[in-house]
């Protein structure tokens, strides 16, 4: 069998190539982007990483509800939480100069590969930070926790996920054409 052969791309057809490479490096920018958002410290209402839970405001408050947490472990695991989103803070504000930079790279009229590439490997640096710091925020939290206290936490986190994931499939049903 003879393989068919393309013929050379008009000068349209590279200009759409080119444009969907463009889009395609685009989509993996806001993906590491989102990525680095996710690891944001959660604000008022607890949203960024971590959902909330262990984070701060209404949604660590529901957390140490849910496991009758003395007042001795409510101040230390405020406080361990207060001190992480205080770091990751900092680190979030570094990283947002990446992702201008990042912005800038795409916006020229010839994108550096090299330099993009560079500041993808800073982003994950950045994002990898952050995780540390948090894993180790909710490493000092549980520790504040009984065994009990951890097992309560953990079923309540696997209601929440088992529920989060009954309504995904409920919305992709709704989603589906009918027929």
């Amino acid at each position: 069998m003879q393989a068919k052969t393309m013929p050379f791309p008009s000068m349209h057809g590279a200009r759409m190539l080119a444009a969907a490479l463009l889009l395609a490096l685009a989509g993996a920018f806001v993906s590491v982007a989102a990525h680095a958002q996710a690891a944001m410290p959660p604000g008022p209402q607890g949203h960024g990483y971590g959902h909330g839970e262990f984070g701060g405001g209404r949604g660590l408050e529901r957390m140490l509800d849910s496991v009758n947490a003395s007042a001795d472990q409510r101040s230390r695991i405020q406080e361990i939480m207060k001190s992480a989103r205080a770091d990751l803070r900092a680190q979030h504000e570094a990283s947002r100069g990446l992702r201008e930079q990042m912005a800038t790279l795409f916006a020229q009229p010839t994108v550096d590969a090299r330099a993009v590439e560079s500041l993808r490997q800073q982003m994950l640096q950045q994002h990898d930070q952050s995780s540390r710091r948090w894993t180790q925020a909710m490493l000092d939290a549980s520790a504040v926790l009984s065994a009990d206290q951890r097992a309560q936490l953990a079923e309540r986190m696997k209601q929440r996920r088992d529920m989060m994931q009954r309504h995904q499939r409920e919305r992709r049903a709704l989603d589906q054409p009918n027929g």
